[in-house]
């Protein structure tokens, strides 16, 4: 009862935030159960490409919140919503709102048998989902919107040489 409080208690638009976060997790997460991942890959963003590393300050706030959003219903449901998910789900909530980002995939070795996957999601210079455990996993994978491929002129910034 407490959750339904607190709930209820949030301004509308957040309120709004929260169920768009829980549909786009719950959608996310039937999707990566029972589509083969390379017809999900399409929908993510340009391959192999990263989203420009500045944004304003208006548009870190709301995608700021936007990670609030699914961090906070993935923390609260009951349901599983683990780092792919929550990364997809962040994903569709800035493209819908026309905001650049990347979503990284990355393993880790733990052992010489033994690898873990993780996925995490950056707009900006910011990491919003996934943070803690990226800084152990090693990139294998990115998608971006309106990204620049790495090593290709403007990927680099404003440099002029």
């Amino acid at each position: 009862m407490n959750r339904v409080v607190r709930f209820l208690r949030c301004n509308t638009p957040d309120r709004w935030l929260l169920l768009e976060a829980l549909a786009l997790l719950c959608w996310a997460r039937i999707l990566i159960r029972v589509v083969p991942f390379r017809w999900i890959a399409p929908h993510l963003g340009h391959p192999m490409a990263e989203s420009p590393g500045d944004v304003g300050d208006a548009e870190l706030r709301l995608a700021l919140r936007i990670a609030w959003a699914v961090q906070a219903v993935a923390r609260h449901v009951p349901l599983g919503f683990v780092c792919l998910p929550q990364a997809i789900a962040a994903k569709w909530m800035l493209r819908r709102r026309r905001l650049p980002s990347t979503l990284y995939f990355g393993l880790q070795r733990k052992d010489e048998l033994k690898l873990t996957a993780h996925a995490w999601l950056r707009v900006g210079d910011t990491i919003l989902t996934g943070r803690a455990e990226s800084l152990n996993h090693t990139v294998v994978a990115m998608y971006a919107e309106d990204g620049y491929l790495p090593g290709t002129r403007g990927h680099e910034g404003n440099r002029s040489d």
